[in-house]
Formats: C-alpha cells, structure tokens, sequence
C-alpha cells in the first residue's frame, strides 16, 4: 500500500545518536492513524552508522534504508531520498532530531487544505512562536543573521530561515523539485524553496521549536560556501539551467505507445 507519509532522514557518521533519532521518529509515527514509511539515506558513512540503521531496521517492514557508499552531501542524500520515497507526503528531518516530529501535526492540516510545500522556521519574522529552546553557538547566529538577506535577494525572497532541517513536500511538489535540483551540499534548502517558487507552489511556514545538537558536520566552509550556492542558484534561474533540465527530464520519461 502506497503511504500517506515518507519520512526522509539523511545520514553521514552519526552513530552517537542516530539511534535515538530513529526510535524518536518511529514512536511518533506508528501512534498515527494514517500509513507511513521510513526511508534513512545513508551518505557515504565511514563509522558504525550502518549497523546502528540495520539493526534498527530488522523485523520492521516500514522502515527502509540506503547505504550508498560513496560522500556525496546532504542535498544529494536528500534528493535521493524524496525520489525513492512512496509517500504522498513526502518530509524530510535531520538525524540529529532538532526539530521534533511532533511538528508534522502543525504541517498536516495544511496538507489537507490542499498545501504542496510546508516548511519549519526557527525565525518569529516567519512564523509566530518560533523558538531556539537550545540556541545555536555564537558563530552560527552570526553567520546566519548576516547571510539571510544575501540569501533573500539572491535565492528566496520573504522566508527568514531557509535552513531549518524539516520540510514537506506533496509527492509531485516533492518530484518536480528534486529531479532537477543541482545544488548537492549545504544550500539545498534554499534552491528547494527557490524551485517551489519557480514552479508556482505557496511556501507556507509553521513555528519550529528548534533544540540545537551538538556534534554538527557543518564547518566555517561549509557555511561560506552556502553564500556561493545562492549566487549559483540566482544564476541558474536566470540562464534557464532548470527549465533545460526540466526538459531533460520529461524527454526521459517513456510516453505511451498509440494504440
């Protein structure tokens, strides 16, 4: 049976406290009425992450994981996750469990008043109520406030956090989006908001009650290097990298045979 809900959850080295994560997100999930899977991406791990996900995994026929072998970043472990997944919605949430999957309750409402894309905010000028319980390190809210501007003007206009690692996407909101996404890294999110918006779906934003973790894998690069991501993506909205790809794509697709 096709699910209602995917849940996606990209991975790289997190032994420490993926397996905390996974019994988070599965006690919640298996209270609710509605079907669902769980679909863990593995990106590339180097420590004991796989065995913590397959023993996880046994004996639970919901729950799904792919362990590809080779680094490839968070935003490509993310496309390749809202791809392979089943679900008519499909959302994704960070292994470190920074946002609670209780907030899918605020989301599914929305969804069924006809939503295609609903997303998390840490950020009040968002979405009244956000909180930081635990606030990011100095370095990060630094970062962060000073990059949100550049990123409005060059990526997605209106929305104050863009990073927050918990979205939602209808399955065809989900598959137009990531099948011609480029960005593989860091600034992911921001190119996803940027292609909802290019194909005409409303971002609607919920408040995040947000708990930093510690053991990040984003460095002062990574960071930095979203900056440029933006600046790729404004490029490719206005050079029609996307609309080729789009192209690309529907050439691939089989077409009927005429009868």
């Amino acid at each position: 049976m096709k699910p209602y809900l995917s849940v996606i959850i990209p991975a790289y080295n997190e032994e420490n406290r993926i397996g905390q994560t996974l019994t988070a997100v599965y006690t919640y999930l298996i209270a609710q009425p509605y079907t669902w899977e769980m679909l863990i991406v593995l990106d590339g791990v180097t420590d004991n992450t796989a065995s913590v996900v397959s023993q996880f995994a046994e004996g639970k026929e919901q729950v799904r994981w792919i362990d590809r072998k080779e680094n490839m970043g968070k935003g490509f472990t993310v496309r390749q996750g809202m791809l392979a997944a089943r679900g008519d919605i499909r959302l994704f949430t960070d292994a470190d469990n920074s946002t609670d999957m209780s907030h899918f309750d605020q989301m599914k409402p929305l969804f069924d008043q006809g939503a295609n894309v609903v997303i998390c905010s840490r950020d009040g000028k968002d979405a009244k109520g956000a909180v930081q319980a635990r606030p990011q390190p100095f370095l990060k809210r630094v970062l962060g406030n000073s990059g949100n501007l550049f990123v409005q003007i060059m990526a997605v206009p209106g929305i104050w956090d863009t990073q927050c690692g918990f979205k939602a996407f209808r399955a065809g909101a989900a598959e137009q989006i990531f099948s011609i996404s480029q960005i593989d890294r860091w600034g992911f999110d921001m190119e996803a908001l940027a292609l909802a918006r290019r194909f005409g779906h409303k971002i609607h934003v919920i408040a995040a009650n947000w708990h930093d973790a510690e053991g990040t894998h984003v460095t002062l690069g990574g960071y930095l290097g979203t900056f440029w991501e933006a600046v790729k993506i404004r490029w490719n909205l206005l050079t029609g990298v996307y609309a080729r790809q789009e192209k690309r794509q529907a050439a691939a697709k089989p077409h009927p045979t005429p009868k």
